[in-house]
């Protein structure tokens, strides 16, 4: 498509509502609530879902049904301002939470408030300010050559806004049923949250969660990539695991302090885990992570080099409404200013050159995660692998300067979590830009708006990070923080040396022959880091799917109500979790429970397992069978 012919939905002399009250408001709510959702979802599984979509969909719903108001380009600032609080969080919490596993080992006081709201505040903001000058030369050059796909989905989503309200009700039905299943099983406790099968000839078990946010996950990601997790679980629970148990008898293998027959013995199939196959899908994990990136590092390079080519161009100066970006100077200002503040924020520690350094680092990956959103989409961005090679660098660089121990992984961290934020906001203020750009938005507005999202939620995660870690504590069986335990790991075993290194190895090149023989190592490594429990309900969502595909095969897929009904089944999941950590901080969540009064077992959870089934497949067919009826 030839840019120049290219046309917004909204023409730039048309004047309509865009950054008003209701946007504002309506978008920092939502900003809270995916933010605080995809918080809690990340921290027990390790990923997060986009909140676009979903948060285009709501606003359409609220303004526009409720409202009775009609603006496309309102409806676009409400999910341009809530996205920034589901993409922040994703890049906070796969590294912070890593302090305060540090604090609980004594190793260093937790972290407060105010750390974490600077760390998450200049990551956030600069991964917005990146993509400014960014703006002319990616999204609009090249319209006809990056795609943004769910920018643009999300585009198609808010212009058939004629079916905002029924759509609507899809998340919001999401939301309250996976609401009251979680209230039930960990609220009340009158449902099981585990189904576990024992499975003592290969000396392990099969197990599944009963959560809707799980099995939503699992529809999002689709049944390839569900299966590739799953893979990785058979492996460690149905492969690793015997082995372990029938070749090591009385062997003491480090971490462990006993004979491994006797972690099985007290421990079962899960002790062997704890013990021995989360290291080995650590080393999985970081090496999928790596080659991910080594993978794309020529495009990354490609990218860079043509992005910087481009900005040469100029920056766009016109008067024209939907041309009109941040002034470059206040642009600039602000660079400075978080340069400065990451200089003089204690947890920060490095020089003022090496605040610069971080700037610098932050801006490649900001240009190399916009683009690579704008021709692979979100879902494939490699913000993991970019994660753990900033972790390596920057831990070795502290190390070598003599900044070693406690206060040098502290600032590796630090370092770390402002980067991995940098590169998620820059790759969602991109797509939202996208969207704007087919939409006829003002970009300047949407920046403010992006900013005010990456402020409010920089805000909120300080809160949430604190609330779930006082509830339950991170690393515990309610909220394992995946991700950043194995960023912890990185750091440490760079900086001290003292990782189990023989089982980091054994997980690096099982992912390593999983490239080899052309399979993605990265999902699986993940099924294989992760419990068994947790990949395997994400299956079933991923089944879920490819009946759902299979069935309208050949058909306009003009719904997305099933990929919605599973957005809300993620948001009220969370939501409640985050409800269930107040509670337990306030101590009443033991009163309220009365599994030792009334449970249903196994066979509770299984029925409500069959629900949730059957509801995703309601609300995924639910249109195609009200077509067939026409």
């Amino acid at each position: 498509m030839n840019n120049e012919e290219f046309k917004p939905y909204v023409p730039a002399d048309k004047i309509t509502p865009e950054f008003t009250i209701t946007s504002i408001i309506l978008g920092l709510a939502l900003a809270i609530v995916f933010g605080a959702a995809n918080a809690y979802l990340g921290l027990r599984v390790g990923m997060t879902v986009s909140a676009s979509i979903p948060a285009a969909v709501i606003s359409m719903g609220l303004i526009r049904v409720i409202l009775k108001k009609e603006s496309i380009l309102e409806n676009n600032m409400v999910q341009t301002i809530g996205s920034a609080g589901e993409s922040l969080a994703a890049g906070a919490i796969f590294t912070m939470p890593a302090l305060f596993l540090w604090a609980k080992d004594g190793l260093m006081d937790k972290p407060d408030y105010l750390t974490i709201t600077i760390i998450a505040l200049c990551g956030g903001i600069l991964g917005v300010l990146f993509m400014i000058p960014l703006r002319n030369a990616l999204i609009v050059k090249e319209h006809g050559t990056l795609p943004y796909p769910e920018g643009m989905a999300c585009a198609e989503v808010l212009l058939a806004g004629e079916e905002g309200g029924a759509s609507a009700k899809s998340v919001f039905a999401g939301m309250g049923f996976a609401a009251v299943i979680k209230f039930l099983v960990d609220g009340l406790g009158c449902v099981a949250g585990v189904v576990t099968a024992p499975i003592k000839a290969l000396k392990t078990e099969l197990s599944a969660e009963v959560y809707p946010a799980l099995v939503g996950v699992g529809y999002i990601c689709g049944p390839k990539i569900s299966a590739f997790m799953f893979a990785g679980g058979l492996l460690g629970w149905f492969v690793l695991i015997p082995a372990i148990v029938t070749f090591g008898g009385d062997t003491i293998l480090y971490p462990a302090t006993e004979t491994i027959a006797t972690v099985y013995a007290k421990g079962g199939a899960s002790g062997i885990w704890s013990n021995y196959i989360r290291y080995i899908g650590a080393g999985a994990v970081a090496a999928g992570g790596i080659i991910s990136l080594c993978k794309t590092l020529p495009l990354i390079i490609k990218t860079f080099i043509a992005s910087m080519k481009s900005l040469k161009g100029g920056i766009s100066k016109s008067n024209i409404r939907t041309e009109k970006d941040l002034s470059m100077l206040l642009v600039g200002v602000l660079i400075l200013a978080m340069t400065i503040i990451i200089w003089l924020v204690p947890a920060v520690p490095v020089t003022l050159l090496g605040a610069a350094i971080i700037v610098v680092f932050g801006f490649f990956f900001a240009t190399v995660s916009s683009r690579m959103v704008g021709l692979v989409g979100s879902s494939n961005n490699p913000v993991s692998g970019m994660a753990i090679a900033t972790l390596i660098i920057a831990t070795f660089v502290l190390k070598i300067s003599g900044d070693t121990g406690v206060h040098g992984m502290k600032g590796a961290i630090a370092i770390g979590s402002i980067i991995c934020i940098i590169a998620a906001m820059a790759g969602d203020t991109s797509q939202d830009l996208k969207t704007g750009y087919i939409l006829g938005a003002t970009p300047k507005k949407q920046q403010i708006g992006e900013i005010i999202g990456a402020i409010v939620a920089a805000l909120t995660i300080g809160g949430v990070l604190l609330l779930l870690d006082s509830a339950w504590g991170f690393g515990s069986e309610q909220i394992s923080a995946p991700q950043a335990t194995l960023m912890k790991m990185i750091v440490e075993g760079v900086m001290d040396g003292n990782l189990p290194w023989a089982l980091i190895f054994i997980g690096a090149f099982i992912a390593i022959a999983f490239e080899i023989v052309g399979i993605s190592a990265l999902p699986v490594a993940i099924g294989l880091y992760l419990p068994l429990e947790l990949s395997s309900t994400i299956m079933i969502g991923g089944l879920i799917r490819l009946v759902v595909d299979k069935v309208k095969k050949g058909e306009e897929k003009d719904s997305n109500d099933g990929v919605l009904f599973c957005s809300g089944l993620i948001a009220g999941e969370g939501l409640v979790g985050i409800l269930l950590a107040i509670l337990a901080v306030a101590g009443i969540s033991d009163k309220i429970n009365i599994s030792g009064i009334f449970t249903t077992g196994s066979i509770g959870a299984i029925a409500v397992l069959a629900i949730i089934v059957l509801l995703i497949f309601k609300f995924a067919l639910g249109k195609k069978a009200s077509a067939d009826e026409k």
